[in-house]
């Protein structure tokens, strides 16, 4: 059974999602604000946490950020109508999803779902080796699916389950390219839409990780209009 943390200082919210996903089968713990969730997390960490980003005594961008420095664990932003500069800036940040509000319940579960199959399969839960699941080295690339691990350079790149999905499917054949569309398929369940944007700044995070190891990474290119391309180097 899967943790999931809700963090909102809306008492409806928390009340009504906890409802529905202790439904689908899921383990709550609820917080309405950041810094008491924070607090919980150093004891325990959850599978996976939905965050408000508005927030008494600390919000959720904090809250992110100081997750990021200690896990991968997949992170989904709930988000208010007007906060596109918000979304963007949590997504850079390392957030694997947001969904706007007022939303539907049925699409936040649906979202939740895809990332935890996605991180049990990156994992590799269950999974028998295949050439999806071996170990891919390109150029000065090392990905490692069944342990989600990273290396360029020899240096390790701690990636996201969006990130490492993203990295590996414009990797696995350079040269090749991955259009929009193609990587939105890799990243998100049939039943999420996500536009352009989205990718786009999922791309752009990946860009820094890896420029944080390495300021002269430039494997992956942007053909404006087309898509992504992985030159090996």
């Amino acid at each position: 059974m899967s943790r999931i943390a809700l963090v909102d200082d809306d008492r409806n919210i928390l009340t009504s999602v906890a409802m529905t996903l202790e439904a689908e089968g899921f383990e709550v713990e609820t917080y309405n604000d950041g810094q008491s969730a924070l607090d919980a997390f150093n004891k325990r960490m959850p599978d996976m946490a939905v965050l408000d980003i508005k927030m008494p005594r600390m919000d959720g961008m904090d809250l992110l950020q100081r997750l990021r420095q200690k896990t991968a664990m997949p992170i989904i932003f709930l988000t208010s109508k007007d906060d596109e500069i918000d979304e963007v800036l949590g997504l850079r940040m390392g957030a694997d999803d947001y969904v706007k509000k007022p939303f539907s319940q049925r699409l936040l579960v649906e979202r939740i779902r895809a990332l935890l199959r996605r991180q049990d399969a990156i994992a590799g839960e269950d999974i028998e080796e295949t050439e999806e699941t071996k170990v891919m080295v390109r150029g000065e690339l090392v990905m490692d699916p069944l342990r989600h691990a990273v290396k360029w350079k020899g240096k390790d790149v701690s990636l996201t389950v969006t990130e490492f999905l993203l990295l590996q499917a414009l990797a696995q054949r350079p040269g090749f390219v991955k259009s929009r569309d193609q990587l939105m398929d890799v990243a998100y369940d049939d039943q999420v839409y996500v536009d352009d944007r989205t990718i786009d700044s999922h791309i752009k995070r990946l860009r820094k990780k890896m420029r944080n190891a390495d300021d002269e990474f430039s494997a992956i290119e942007t053909l404006y209009g087309i898509g992504y391309r992985y030159n090996e180097e």
